[in-house]
């Protein structure tokens, strides 16, 4: 009998270990997600809940997330790193829709459990996430309201960001339209190291090009002339911002920096991209908001 007690103590020991671990990475995981938009006005009792549903995993950079037309399968928030969702054009051509931080839900078609991905999402620097399953995180925006509106807002940011590129793209010069998207950047991903701001992200020139409409030639260009006035200085797939405000006053400015060496208005207008691409960023975000 004494040898009975004992076991069964064993037991409860172990079980109240096992419970304990468990509530630490529900908190650890809680921590994770604090300041993500998707958790925002919701109780810290409502988020363990949340969040225990959820696994995590790690990306590799360059790795693929999801393929356009994959059925949707699952929700994935990064909790580091970065990944960029892309969709294709006709011709080939890729357009960066948007790029997903820390916090950040790496697309919002994927919250409802059904239909397929619309767009591309590729992992740009190694990367942490929470996944849910799909059909469980409906269930989950179901029974908890405040996520739910939370998905919504989500949606309608992005909706806006949208319009918002699409806007620069069809009335401001290549300038201010790189100097905007590097301002959002910044704002989303950078860091202040030594009072230097740094955007840490892995976005090449060309990919640069693609969430601005224009050319990899282009930007090389602007980002060497704001190196050589001390704003900026650009390494490989990495900015590093010294001067913010010359930054922002470039976005508030509606002229051109300098002219582009022999490139003349025809030259200029094939930069930019044609409005019916700018409509299929905008289709694609009000399919989005659609289908929540």
């Amino acid at each position: 009998m004494p040898e009975l007690r004992s076991a069964g103590s064993h037991v409860r020991v172990a079980l109240l270990a096992v419970a304990s671990a468990r509530e630490c990475n529900t908190l650890r995981k809680v921590t994770l997600v604090q300041h993500s938009p998707l958790f925002a006005n919701i109780s810290p009792a409502d988020c363990r809940e949340i969040v225990s549903a959820a696994r995590e995993s790690e990306f590799l950079r360059r790795v693929t997330i999801f393929r356009e037309g994959d059925p949707i399968r699952q929700v994935v928030l990064l909790t580091s790193g970065s990944a960029k969702v892309v969709r294709l054009g006709q011709n080939g051509t890729e357009v960066i829709l948007r790029v997903a931080g820390p916090g950040d839900v790496v697309e919002t078609t994927g919250l409802p459990a059904q239909g397929r991905h619309c767009s591309r999402a590729q992992v740009l620097s190694a990367s942490a996430a929470l996944i849910w399953e799909a059909g469980v995180f409906q269930a989950l925006a179901e029974r908890f309201p405040a996520l739910r509106r939370n998905i919504i807002r989500v949606a309608a940011q992005r909706l806006e960001e949208l319009e918002e590129r699409y806007r620069e793209i069809s009335t401001e010069k290549v300038a201010t339209r790189l100097s905007h998207q590097l301002l959002r950047l910044f704002n989303q991903l950078g860091r202040r190291v030594n009072g230097i701001g740094t955007l840490r992200i892995n976005l090449s020139r060309e990919e640069l090009g693609q969430m601005t409409g224009t050319t990899l030639f282009t930007v090389s260009r602007l980002l060497s002339e704001w190196k050589e006035r001390g704003v900026l200085s650009a390494g490989r797939e990495r900015v590093y911002i010294h001067n913010i405000e010359a930054l922002r006053e470039f976005a508030e400015d509606d002229s051109e920096a300098t002219p582009l060496p022999g490139c003349g208005p025809s030259q200029e207008s094939q930069a930019k991209p044609s409005l019916s691409r700018g409509n299929e960023e905008i289709g694609s975000a009000a399919r989005i908001q659609s289908k929540l």
